[in-house]
């Protein structure tokens, strides 16, 4: 199966996705010998550890359980263990006649089984799920320790039939296990894959591959995809199936006359794919010779993150309480991605090379930057410089790591401080850094203590996140005393005092809900699934359809401190208040109607960054989820009802692309998956499915493309020695461009051509590296902060850096939309805040940040003037700065900064400078996520693992495709405008 995994629902992709006919009508798993245990006296001190799974250990609990599987002992008929009657089918197999040839497909909830029960399941059938004479009404528990084996055999059936099971032995499909343990996890069982024999690709999961594939075994494993549709209990076993009890199985169609033993066989072997290699290019001698880094290109071994093997984070036994307030994304994964079935591919839409595209919840947020929030290393080099130069003192560290893991590893901030006891001054104990690369599992990791918090921040801005929280003063009245929002009220009043109501909420300090609900936008949600599966109840919120649920997070208030003590709040991201502020606000919250209404252009961040329409605004219609139903499915024993599992398609099925232009860090994905621990596989489509990130990158691509903004050239003329043009730039987007972290940027191209289309000037050229230079080679004015060899910054105090133009005339200057910052100026009494003066250095630090130095990037469409801005800030529970802040900053009298829209300037060349003819001029928008300085500031303030790690993925990259090459995302360009 290559990178996936094989345990539950992904076993059966094997036997359904092309499985051929058998061309034998010899059963393909029959052994010359009947294979049963031959040291029963092993076999039972095996099985005393066995049947106690949450005892153990993972990688110990796997190594017994071997042991046990692997000598057959779960066959010990003297034992009391008893196994069905012979191999039956869960599904048809149907035979298709093409090209001459017969060939058959198999539609089972599992490939053909052998179960073998322990004698307390075959107790507790008997007692509860009897053939004749009534039932309890409420079944008893499974009692720990019971366990079933299912051996999985090639389809159909009928080829192994007529053989003594205990002559098979499932050398190719091997074995699903459940093992009960109701202490362990909320669902109370163990699952499982396990393969007999060295051949199978079977391997203990830990410690984990760098290709992260797929556990095998666990927990909280996505086997209740199915399962959870179980009337009780999780299982759907029946006594008719079990050898020498009363009854006949369930039978499904079998066209399976065509199988002759003439045939040739045609049975494919299953194993494991061979670990690859790490991918290490060239290096890229351009981003070598700007950029230094201690020591060199770092041992790539020696800067992975954990495997995403290692992030499974389930829900406790018994009813959840704020212990289980959050669950990794695996949780969700079995019935909210593509394909978790088998036999269902709802949430799919046509791709390449007859491949499925997941578009599914799990499968476009699992590639979009939030899904990889976690394992950012952009993030973690700007984390690393933080606290390793702009505030390394005692206590800033601690704080500066918690304040920023909050929102880029917010499960498993939040849950450790629920979980962890308060410091001595009675306040929360803080997230630290290495809690991040805590793995399971002594003596692996020393760490072990904090890998479950570890795992829950890898899994990024994950499912539990944003399906828990809760908006609007009705609902944070209901829960703003709850343990799970303890530390939560400690966070508002640190980083937004003074503020209320939805104010409060701002740098992702938004309350949560109970920990047994989960949020969505559909009424009448079926809840059976969901509540077997997780002890969840999803429930109807519309909150979760306002702006203000992306708002919270994407309005960043942080502390000024200089260097180590705190001196003032400032807004370092404003992407909410500029929507807020633009035509594009909806006028409405979670409390009710703002002042001044909608915008003439209304609409959501949900209806950009979630579209549930197509181009043509036709609404996405799917079902919202990939379980076992009642109607769809082949027939299963003890399955809930229909009323309870049928699931109908909705209209507003909302995609989780969730993305703005950051193509680069879905390269550096791509290109080095292992060195970010990031699975390449689609978890459950698997071989069926596309590489959920290439998905995602195209969406960002269109987005650029036809989302973002327009570039157009006009009023060409060619007199007085010089050649001039207006170049006008429209901003299409719902709040600045580019808007997010202050260091993104775009900037304008603009080239003279002659008749052939060569270059004879240019304003904004790059080199390969990502530059901007001008009429020598050589960098711009700004483009780097520090000398080559980073000993020390260049003329900090005097902020070099390219200011707002509203006319060019040199190729050393270049329009760029960015926002550029400094810090407080040294000694006391420093002045920070809106409308403070400038005077300490350009930084990158987000908790150093004193003023504006320039801002001048893009406003949306309608732009409110500051009264009307200052009107919706008070009314949301912010203060007046907010309204300032959001505002452009250094952009002189530019009427183009009042009402916002875009951006116009003119382009004046001297002649004399051209070296021919000019024949035509065009304009080209492009979008840098990492501009250069950027990164040197990274690389010359840490020399961190985190920070090497940067290094290593950026200095590698290849950026061949033609929209980014260069380190710039090519967003629009103008068609030429000819030179009269």
């Amino acid at each position: 199966m290559g990178t996936g995994s094989r345990i539950c629902a992904a076993v059966l992709v094997l036997a359904i996705g092309a499985a051929k006919a058998y061309a034998s009508a010899t059963c393909p798993d029959e052994q010359t010998a009947r294979q049963v245990p031959t040291n029963l006296a092993e076999c039972a001190t095996l099985e005393k550890d066995v049947r106690r799974p949450g005892a153990f250990a993972l990688n110990v609990y796997e190594e017994k359980l071997n042991e046990f599987l692997g000598h057959m002992c779960h066959r010990n008929e003297k034992a009391g263990w008893v196994r069905d009657k012979f191999v039956r089918d869960t599904g048809p197999w149907i035979g298709t006649y093409a090209n001459g040839q017969w060939s058959g497909r198999y539609f089972g909830t599992h490939s053909p089984v052998v179960i073998w029960y322990s004698p307390d399941m075959l107790a507790w059938l008997k007692a509860n799920r009897p053939e004749s004479g009534p039932a309890p009404k409420n079944p008893a528990p499974v009692p720990d320790g019971a366990m079933m084996v299912k051996e999985m055999y090639q389809p159909p059936a009928a080829a192994c039939a007529a053989v003594d099971p205990l002559k098979l032995k499932p050398v190719k499909n091997g074995a699903a296990i459940m093992i009960r343990d109701h202490k362990a996890s909320n669902d109370g069982w163990f699952w499982g894959w396990y393969g007999f024999g060295k051949d199978s690709g079977w391997k203990p999961d830990w410690p984990a591959a760098s290709t992260s594939p797929s556990p095998n075994m666990g927990f909280g494993q996505y086997c209740t995809n199915c399962h959870a549709s179980a009337h009780d209990h999780q299982t759907f076993a029946d006594l008719k199936n079990i050898n020498g009890e009363p009854g006949v199985p369930l039978v499904f169609l079998s066209q399976n006359f065509f199988l002759d033993p003439s045939w040739e066989v045609q049975s494919k072997q299953i194993a494991e794919a061979a670990e690859p290699s790490m991918n290490v290019p060239a290096y890229d001698k351009l981003f070598l010779a700007t950029f230094r880094m201690p020591g060199g290109m770092p041992d790539p071994k020696a800067i992975m993150l954990p495997p995403s093997t290692y992030d499974n984070v389930w829900v406790k036994s018994g009813k959840p309480d704020a212990s289980s307030e959050y669950v990794t994304s695996d949780q969700c994964v079995g019935c909210h991605s593509a394909g978790g079935t088998g036999l269902q591919f709802d949430m799919t839409e046509p791709g390449p090379n007859g491949l499925l595209i997941n578009v599914s919840p799990y499968g476009l947020w699992r590639g979009s930057p939030m899904g990889l929030a976690g394992r950012d290393p952009v993030f973690y080099a700007q984390l690393a410089s933080e606290t390793d130069t702009f505030h390394p003192g005692p206590g800033s560290k601690e704080m500066v790591q918690d304040t920023c893991l909050g929102c880029h590893g917010i499960l498993g901030q939040r849950q450790y401080g629920i979980d962890t006891p308060p410091k001595s001054d009675g306040k929360c104990s803080q997230f630290p850094r290495e809690a991040v690369d805590a793995k399971p599992y002594k003596p692996e990791n020393p760490l072990e203590h904090l890998a479950r918090y570890g795992a829950l921040a890898r899994d990024g801005i994950s499912c539990a996140a944003c399906h828990r929280m809760v908006m609007g003063k009705a609902d944070t009245a209901k829960f703003e005393h709850a343990p799970q929002n303890k530390c939560v009220l400690e966070r508002q009043a640190a980083l937004n005092p003074g503020f209320k109501d939805f104010g409060k909420t701002f740098t992702g300090s938004f309350l949560v809900g109970a920990p047994d609900k989960l949020y969505g936008p559909f009424t009448d949600p079926k809840t059976v699934p969901m509540d077997h599966a997780l002890g969840n109840l999803p429930e109807h919120n519309a909150n979760i359809l306002q702006s203000e649920t992306c708002g919270s997070c994407h309005t960043v208030h942080l502390p000024i401190m200089h260097p180590d003590r705190t001196i003032g709040h400032v807004y370092e991201q404003t992407t909410y208040p500029e929507w807020a502020f633009s035509d594009y606000r909806t006028g409405t919250s979670p409390d009710g109607a703002l002042p001044h209404g909608k915008g003439s252009r209304a609409q959501s961040c949900q209806g950009c960054h979630m579209p549930n329409t197509d181009a043509a605004k036709k609404p996405y219609r799917s079902k919202i989820a990939s379980i076992q139903e009642y109607t769809n499915f082949p027939q299963a024993e003890h399955t809930s009802t229909p009323k309870d599992l049928d699931l109908s398609a909705r209209d507003g099925f909302a995609k989780h692309t969730l993305v703005g232009l950051n193509v680069f860090l879905l390269e550096m994905a791509q290109q080095f998956f292992e060195t970010l621990g990031i699975r390449e596989a689609d978890p459950m489509l698997t071989q069926k499915g596309v590489n959920p990130l290439p998905t995602t990158e195209d969406a960002m691509l269109d987005q650029a493309l036809n989302r973002t903004a327009k570039i157009s050239v006009a009023d060409v003329h060619s007199a007085g020695g010089s050649l001039s043009a207006r170049v006008s730039v429209e901003n299409l987007s719902g709040h600045k461009f580019p808007s997010g972290v202050g260091f993104r940027r775009a900037f304008v191209e603009f080239d003279v051509l002659d008749a052939s289309g060569s270059v004879l000037w240019s304003s904004g050229r790059t080199n390969s590296a990502g530059l901007i230079v001008g009429a020598g080679g050589k960098p711009i004015a700004g483009e780097l902060w520090w000398k080559d060899d980073c000993s020390a910054r260049i003329d900090p105090d005097k902020r070099i850096h390219q200011p707002h133009y509203q006319e060019i005339a040199s190729q050393d200057q270049a329009q760029i939309y960015q926002e550029l910052v400094s810090t407080p100026p040294e000694g006391p009494g420093a002045k920070c805040g809106a409308n403070a003066a400038p005077t300490g250095q350009l930084t990158t630090s987000f908790l150093s940040i004193c003023t504006k130095v320039k801002d001048n990037r893009l406003l949306p469409h309608g732009f409110l003037d500051l009264k009307a801005r200052e009107d919706i800030s008070r009314s949301l529970g912010a203060d007046n700065d907010m309204a300032e802040e959001a505002g452009a900053e250094g952009v002189g009298n530019d009427p183009d900064y009042v009402r916002g829209g875009g951006d116009r300037l003119t382009y004046r060349v001297p002649l004399a400078q051209l070296p021919g003819k000019p024949a035509s001029v065009r304009a080209t928008l492009y979008y840098q996520a990492t501009p250069p300085f950027f990164l040197q500031d990274r690389f010359c303030t840490s020399k961190s693992v985190d920070t090497k790690r940067l290094f290593y993925v950026a200095g590698n990259l290849k950026l061949s495709k033609p929209q980014i090459q260069g380190w710039k995302l090519k967003v629009v360009e103008s068609a030429p405008a000819r030179v009269p």
